[in-house]
């Protein structure tokens, strides 16, 4: 039934995801969505809304058209963490006619096109503050002191320059929902420090605003504005999605003038193919589209972990000596992976907001090697596990624990999971150089990554460094 009167309607989900509470009109609205009481919330789009409150631990705002039937339903929903649990509170409840498909698709792959070629990735609610940010720009803006930035507004990070129009062209784009693609900003916690924002905003069913995704490009000199290819350049392909620290050398230049850019364009051209834009395709042709997307992505995949090794091989690791918060790094490595997490249906169990281990190291190759962790136990965790990663002081050293359900690691090849292109099983997907990139970057920080589980028990790694 729908609401009666304009009140609020309220319910709560527990750190499981589990609606434990709801007045009538919710809870109808989740049964006809196919939920069961007191089981998973059924509506995808409060479902996501309460995470994301739940991992910025901040209340979040926003209007939500959910289906309804042959009908979409149009909502104002708060969602507010409160302990382990976030409540909701519901208003609008307004039924409308369900509307055609907007422009996501096209939405998503000029965001496709301007990631390719930027720094660092980041995405805003509609009141621009930020709800996600990539591992390079988590390092990028680390680096220039703004300290934890999820949930913060654009434009209190950065110092918005004004466009050739006169007026800042974020600002201009937010009232237009329109794309932009040459906003300079300088972070205001390191005033010298100027990038190039360019994004591409997000539209509800009808047409509202609610955010921008875009990427963020480093400018090398004070003065420079270089031009790049803007939102919907079909010269342009995805990315690859470079890890932190991963080096700038004269090969990783060459590999990816190479190989980087027709690779993302293979992987661009399955994803239109798969859209099905042009009319409906057979079925197995549009399996071949997905497995040309994969097999790129795979590709891209492996450039990464060959510039990474040529960087991790060379006499000397390039790697600063500063005092981190391996807590906190653990906490940003398992918010980097959630979504791949959410896709197998895996929860990340992290460490508590309270909990510090204070340790010597480099922040971004630091978060490389967790990355690499928390992605490895995902990847080979069953689907409906669970991760869990733990920080503990031992003696002199920090460590930070990642345990997860799968199949184990048995004693006798404890080490071998260490080696350069080591792959256990003939079926096993990856280049097997995750690890072993992992341990050099660890060793010269004077740390180590080491695993202390058996086969049947589920893999049990330990990133350790200096502590402070």
């Amino acid at each position: 039934m729908l609401n009666p009167d304009d009140s609020p309607v309220h319910g709560r989900v527990d750190s499981e995801g589990r609606l434990v509470m709801a007045d009538p009109a919710l809870a109808d609205l989740h049964a006809r969505a196919g939920g069961e009481r007191g089981g998973p919330l059924a509506v995808p789009q409060l479902a996501t809304l309460a995470r994301l409150a739940r991992r910025l631990a901040i209340p979040v705002s926003r209007t939500v058209i959910a289906a309804d039937g042959e009908e979409d339903l149009d909502l104002w929903v708060r969602a507010r963490p409160e302990g382990d649990e976030v409540a909701l509170a519901i208003a609008g409840w307004k039924h409308r006619a369900a509307a055609p498909p907007m422009e996501a698709a096209r939405s998503a792959r000029e965001f496709d096109f301007i990631r390719a070629d930027a720094d660092w990735t980041w995405e805003t609610d509609a009141t621009l503050r930020l709800v996600a940010l990539s591992a390079e720009g988590v390092a990028v803006l680390a680096a220039g002191g703004a300290g934890p930035v999820l949930g913060e507004a654009l434009t209190r990070l950065f110092v918005l320059e004004e466009g050739e129009e006169g007026g800042p062209p974020l600002l201009d784009a937010l009232a237009r929902h329109e794309p932009f693609d040459e906003q300079i900003v300088a972070l205001r916690s390191a005033g010298q420090r100027r990038f190039r924002l360019a994004g591409v905003p997000l539209l509800d069913p009808l047409g509202r605003m609610m955010g921008f995704r875009g990427g963020g490009f480093a400018l090398q000199d004070p003065d420079e504005t270089p031009s790049v290819p803007s939102a919907g350049n079909d010269d342009d392909g995805m990315p690859a999605g470079v890890k932190p620290g991963s080096a700038a050398t004269a090969f990783g230049k060459r590999l990816e003038g190479a190989l980087r850019a027709p690779l993302n364009r293979i992987v661009a051209t399955a994803e239109q193919i798969r859209e099905q834009e042009d009319g409906p395709l057979r079925s197995d042709y549009n399996g071949y589209a997905g497995d040309i997307a994969n097999a790129g992505r795979h590709l891209l995949g492996l450039i990464d972990d060959l510039v990474d090794l040529e960087s991790v091989e060379r006499d000397h690791v390039a790697v600063e000596a500063e005092t981190l918060d391996l807590a906190d790094l653990a906490r940003r490595a398992s918010g980097l992976l959630s979504v791949r997490a959410h896709d197998k249906d895996i929860r990340i169990e992290q460490p508590d907001l309270v909990e510090a281990i204070p340790a010597r190291g480099d922040f971004r190759r630091a978060l490389q090697v967790l990355v690499n962790l928390i992605g490895n136990a995902v990847h080979y965790g069953p689907d409906g596990s669970t991760v869990r990663v733990s920080v503990e002081r031992r003696g002199d050293v920090a460590a930070v624990v990642v345990a997860d359900q799968g199949r184990g690691v048995a004693p006798a090849d404890a080490e071998r999971v260490f080696e350069k292109f080591e792959r256990l099983g003939a079926r096993e997907t990856g280049t097997g150089l995750g690890l072993y990139i992992s341990r050099r970057l660890a060793r010269a920080m004077h740390g180590d990554v080491g695993i202390e589980s058996g086969a049947g028990e589920g893999a049990r790694f330990v990133f350790t460094l200096p502590g402070a």
